[in-house]
């Protein structure tokens, strides 16, 4: 236990709330096992596990240890359960049961616990302490005294597993919308309780920080991250994504001659590049979006896929007839001689690259998937590159076959 003299005042919980996770443990280090232990408590499970498991073993047991004896909150050794698993959750059941307690002994044995404890239901276990039922704490003022839990419970309650995913199981509960799960093994046997707002609260965090890992901003990062620990975790990311911008840049570079006979071609480029890379990430979204919510199963993949590529194709076809009669208009002021074959190499790049831009967006995150990576990490990143260089390949190469050549 760590000395309360000159000790540093705590920090807010708003404050301690906004932290990256790193920032937050330091803020919290030198600080009595009780006190943090309050704190964590009070910003809600999901919060409490992700910084709680950055601290050290030795220090992490007398904090949980802190947090049984003040709070009656249990935490989880870490690595017991899988990462952004319900099991991490978890908390201590501080009402516990058998079927044939009357409804006065409960009332008796709660009355010191609910000072200090929320306590939504009663939960209903036998010898085993497999769970049998539940009961509303509201229900046992309505109940006779004399009666036991066994004739007031609902039995068979639904639970959700410890190592069950989060979003799997925000999807079970998504119709449900009860203030409490218990949580059982697979013999059925009570092993804790996760609270509704700690599911939505950590699968909230993981869909707002999907939109950052896909360019390589970690999940961790928040609007009061330092900017040296900022710049750690963005820099690696920037860096590989100048080695792939040299992957572009080096198609372009393969068709400079072409270029400079028709400078008209590099005006295009950016155009191209932008409308592909726009399609492509539409895909990308959809994608992703039908992961997190369990839509996209095996079997649906190559339809997902064949969908995107066809919607790239249209829109492609669709974008690339504006984009032809642009270039013809500006190729026929210039005086461009091949102003026709120009305005139809402008459509069938666009027409070609948005479908494959299309196939790179529904791809990239299954793959990645596939890998065990996370299919959101920098996969604009990878997006990017593969539509800019589909986008100017296909767009010189037909101009150096059908002009240049």
């Amino acid at each position: 236990m760590n000395s309360t003299t000159d000790t540093p005042a705590p920090p807010a919980l708003d404050q301690l709330r906004n932290m990256d996770a790193a920032a937050a443990v330091k803020a919290l280090a030198d600080l009595p096992d009780a006190t943090v232990a309050e704190l964590l408590h009070s910003i809600g499970p999901a919060r409490a596990v992700t910084l709680l498991e950055r601290f050290p073993r030795e220090r992490r047991e007398a904090i949980t240890l802190a947090a049984g004896t003040a709070v009656g909150t249990q935490w989880r050794e870490d690595g017991q359960w899988p990462a952004a698993s319900v099991g991490r959750l978890m908390e201590h059941v501080p009402a516990i049961f058998v079927a044939t307690t009357t409804v006065a002994e409960v009332i008796a044995q709660l009355r010191p616990v609910v000072s200090h404890t929320l306590i939504t239901y009663i939960f209903v276990i036998d010898q085993s302490r497999r769970l049998q039922g539940v009961v509303a704490f509201r229900e046992l003022t309505f109940a006779s005294p004399e009666q036991t839990l066994g004739a007031i419970m609902i039995a068979q309650p639904f639970a959700l597993k410890p190592d069950t995913p989060v979003i799997d199981a925000m999807r079970d509960v998504v119709r449900r919308h009860y203030p409490v799960y218990p949580v059982c093994d697979d013999e059925g046997r009570l092993l804790g309780l996760v609270r509704g707002a700690a599911l939505f609260e950590e699968q909230a965090f993981e869909i707002s920080a999907q939109a950052g890992s896909m360019v390589g901003v970690e999940k961790e990062e928040r609007t009061t991250t330092a900017w040296p620990r900022a710049l750690k975790f963005r820099h690696p990311w920037l860096q590989i994504n100048l080695f792939t911008a040299f992957i572009a840049a080096a198609v372009v570079g393969y068709f400079q001659n072409t270029i400079n006979e028709i400078v008209l071609l590099a005006v295009f480029l950016p155009v191209l590049a932008g409308q592909c890379g726009n399609t492509g990430c539409q895909a990308l979204a959809v994608t992703l979006r039908g992961m997190t919510l369990g839509e996209l199963r095996a079997d649906r993949t190559t339809g997902l896929i064949a969908k995107e590529a066809l919607l790239g194709f249209v829109n492609g076809s669709l974008t690339g007839i504006v984009a032809g009669a642009g270039m013809f208009v500006m190729a026929s002021i210039q005086h461009q001689a091949h102003a026709p074959i120009l305005a139809l190499i402008t459509f069938l790049a666009m027409a070609g690259s948005c479908a494959v831009s299309g196939i790179a967006g529904a791809t990239i995150p299954l793959t990645l998937k596939r890998l065990g990576a996370d299919p959101a990490t920098a996969s604009s990143i990878f997006l990017t590159t593969a539509t800019d260089v589909v986008s100017m390949g296909v767009f010189l190469s037909l101009a150096a076959w059908l002009i240049a050549g």
